[in-house]
């Protein structure tokens, strides 16, 4: 008797990795996790393909995983790509300039499994859009909200690509001129504000700007992480709830400028931050509508992913591999 076709879903992120080996039905059968957080190439590639060995190992007794699906920051799906991921310490030659790696290539020719790539972001909206609150969904755009902000845009039902594999670098729209400093180069992009990093940064702008008391002020302003600001804000404290306010006001405004390029049914956030929902939605909603125009006001959803932070990205990213 033939064995199950079984794929793997790897969601790669800027602090770690998780993978997956999922079925048919969309069950998540095994799922390890590794750190992004190496500085050489060549070691991550090791952690990383010890880890698939492991997984497909396990799932001996269940199937075969007959492919492997990478969603990871700048994935370029037409290329097997990742070029200039800001945010991967190992995606940096030994010069610090960003490399353009083949990443779909060499994976494949170590675990010797035809292995295909997209944007982390972009799985993580093919995810939702199979399994989670999208379903039926033909025009939305998702968010990811984590160490830097991602962006998966659907438009009839097809994950938008561009001619050259890059479409969809919402994050790095600028939404405040002459701002902060980005990892890719540029100044005021909306990562630098609204990622869980842009968080803490807006933090230490804050205590260092104002009197305020706060729950922070006997962190080490160095340290200070979004985790942190929310434990405050749910205590009650003034400025780390005005922190959530002034990030939620940001989105809301880029959020109405990606509204007038694709109209979509919904915008829905995914990622840590947005664990954040009670103290940044209602500052995004009216931020958002004050800024649309007439046409959309009131009109668009503002939602919230229905899948576990780790699965959306791993379902998303298998989805690629039944096509390989």
């Amino acid at each position: 008797m033939a064995k199950q076709a079984l794929v793997m879903g790897i969601d790669v992120g800027g602090q770690s990795t998780k993978l997956g080996v999922v079925d048919a039905r969309g069950n998540i059968l095994y799922q390890s996790v590794i750190s992004s957080l190496q500085r050489e190439l060549s070691t991550y590639v090791d952690d990383l393909t010890t880890a698939i060995k492991d997984l497909i190992k396990k799932a001996e007794n269940d199937g075969e995983v007959k492919g492997i699906g990478i969603g990871a920051p700048n994935g370029n799906y037409y290329k097997g790509t990742i070029e200039f991921a800001p945010n991967l310490k190992w995606a940096y030659d030994e010069n610090d300039k960003p490399m353009v790696i083949f990443f779909a290539k060499m994976i494949k020719d170590i675990v010797g499994i035809p292995v295909a790539i997209t944007n982390d972001a972009n799985a993580a909206a093919v995810g939702e859009m199979t399994y989670g609150i999208a379903k039926g969904m033909k025009d939305f755009i998702m968010i990811t909200l984590g160490t830097g902000v991602g962006s998966g845009i659907v438009i009839g039902g097809n994950i938008v690509y561009g001619h050259d594999g890059f479409a969809g670098e919402l994050g790095h729209t600028i939404i405040v001129r002459g701002g902060r400093q980005c990892n890719c180069g540029r100044k005021g992009c909306l990562e630098t504000y609204t990622s869980a990093t842009g968080v803490a940064r807006t933090a230490r702008e804050f205590l260092a700007e104002r009197k305020d008391k706060s729950l922070l002020r006997s962190l080490d302003p160095e340290k200070i992480t979004s985790k942190d600001i929310y434990d405050a804000a749910t205590k009650g404290d003034k400025l780390a709830i005005e922190i959530f306010h002034y990030t939620g006001r940001i989105m809301g405004e880029a959020f109405a400028n990606f509204v007038a390029f694709s109209a979509p049914e919904a915008i829905i956030l995914f990622g840590g931050l947005a664990r954040s929902k009670e103290f940044l939605t209602e500052s995004i909603l009216d931020a958002m509508n004050e800024n649309l125009l007439d046409v959309w006001k009131g009109k668009i959803r503002l939602l919230y992913s229905t899948l576990k932070d780790s699965d959306a990205a791993i379902l998303g990213a298998s989805a690629l591999a039944w096509e390989l």
